[in-house]
C-alpha cells in the first residue's frame, strides 16, 4: 500500500490533478439531494456510494489517460462535529464515515496508481461554519480543539493528509494547521476569496498565507485557492514574491459571480471548460510552482480533462 504522508509527491514538479465540484456535481448532474450540501451522508447508502464511487473514478480515468499524479479528496467537507449533529450524526457515526470515505479512495488508488502517477489519498476539511461568510468565527485555539477530532480520525486511516477546503479566515486556518500537526497528517490549506482576491473578511490572500506561517512554523505542507474564478484573484499571485511560492493548488470555480451571487442562484454555472483551462495555463506559465489542478463549484471532469490538456504541455517543456 502506498503511504505518502512523510514525503508527499505533488511537492515535486510533477502534474497532478484533483476532483471538481462534487457538490455541485452531485446535486445538478446526479439530481441528488445533498442536505446542508453534505455528500458524506451518501456513504450510508449503496446508491450514494455508487454514485460517489462513479465520481471519483472518473477523475482516476482523467488522470490515467493523461499520465498525471492525481489528489484524491475525501467526500467529507462537511463531515465534522457541527455540521454532523445537523445531520443526525453522533461522534461514532460520524468518525466511521470519515473512515468509509477514504476506504472507497484506497480502492480506488489500488486499482489505477500503476496506471497513473502517484495517487495521494487527501482527508478533505471544510469550515465549521459556512463557506462564504466567515460569521460566528474561532480564534485559533478553539478551531484546533474543533478539527481535532476528524484529524485524529485521519490519522487512523489510509489517507496521507488532509486538506482544508474553502477557509475563509485565518483564525480557523491556524487552528486547522495546528490540529493537524498534533495528529502527525500533513496539511494543505486552500483558501477563498472574494472577487477582489482578498479573504471575506477582508483580509489579503498575502496577509493570511504570511500569518498562518508564523504562528504555526510553517506548518501546511502548502497553500492552495479555490472556490473563486481565476480572474479574481490571477492578479494578487505576484510572481516576483516569495509567499507565492507557497501557493501550489488551484481549485477555480468555473463561474465568475460572486459569493453572494452563488448563494442566491438557482442554477449551475459551468462556465467555459475550455477558457477556464486556458486562464490555468496563463497561471501556470506565470508561476511555473503550481502543480495541483482541480475544480471548485460548478466544475466537474469535462473542466479538470481541458486543465490537464492545456497544462499537461507545461510540465512537459519544464522539464525539457
Amino acid at each position: 500500500m502506498s503511504n505518502y504522508r512523510d514525503d508527499l509527491p505533488q511537492l515535486g514538479d510533477r502534474l497532478f490533478l484533483t476532483d471538481g465540484g462534487i457538490e455541485t456535481t452531485l446535486i445538478f448532474q446526479d439530481g441528488l439531494d445533498l442536505p446542508d450540501f453534505a455528500a458524506f451522508p451518501l456513504l450510508e447508502r449503496p446508491e450514494g456510494e455508487l454514485a460517489l464511487a462513479r465520481y471519483f473514478l472518473g477523475y482516476a480515468e482523467i488522470a490515467q489517460h493523461h499520465h498525471t499524479g492525481l489528489v484524491l479528496e475525501s467526500a467529507t467537507w462537511r463531515a465534522s462535529s457541527d455540521w454532523g449533529k445537523r445531520l443526525g450524526f453522533d461522534s461514532v457515526r460520524l468518525a466511521r464515515a470519515n473512515r468509509l470515505a477514504i476506504r472507497m479512495l484506497e480502492r480506488i488508488r489500488r486499482r489505477y496508481e500503476r496506471e497513473t502517477g502517484p495517487i495521494v489519498i487527501s482527508g478533505c476539511v471544510g469550515p465549521r461554519g459556512d463557506g462564504y461568510v466567515p460569521a460566528n468565527s474561532m480564534s485559533a485555539d478553539e478551531a484546533r480543539a474543533y478539527h481535532a477530532a476528524q484529524m485524529a480520525t485521519f490519522a487512523s486511516t489510509g489517507a496521507d493528509m488532509v486538506t482544508a477546503i474553502t477557509m475563509n479566515y485565518v483564525e480557523e486556518a491556524i487552528g486547522v494547521a495546528r490540529a493537524a500537526r498534533e495528529a502527525g497528517m500533513p496539511v494543505a490549506i486552500s483558501f477563498t476569496v472574494e472577487t477582489d482576491g482578498n479573504l471575506p473578511t477582508g483580509q489579503p490572500l498575502r496577509q493570511a498565507i504570511l500569518q498562518v506561517d508564523c504562528e504555526t512554523g510553517a506548518a501546511p505542507a502548502y497553500y492552495m485557492v479555490n472556490c473563486a474564478h481565476p480572474s479574481h484573484f490571477a492578479g494578487m499571485l505576484d510572481e516576483q514574491a516569495s509567499w507565492t511560492r507557497r501557493v501550489r493548488g488551484i481549485r477555480a470555480n468555473a463561474s465568475c459571480r460572486s459569493h453572494a451571487e452563488l448563494n442566491e442562484a438557482s442554477d449551475l454555472d459551468a462556465g467555459d471548460p475550455l477558457k477556464l483551462a486556458r486562464d490555468y495555463a496563463a497561471l501556470k506559465h506565470r508561476l511555473p510552482w503550481l502543480n495541483v489542478f482541480g475544480g471548485c463549484c460548478g466544475t466537474d471532469h469535462r473542466h479538470v480533462d481541458a486543465i490537464a490538456s492545456a497544462c499537461a504541455p507545461l510540465f512537459a517543456r519544464n522539464a525539457a
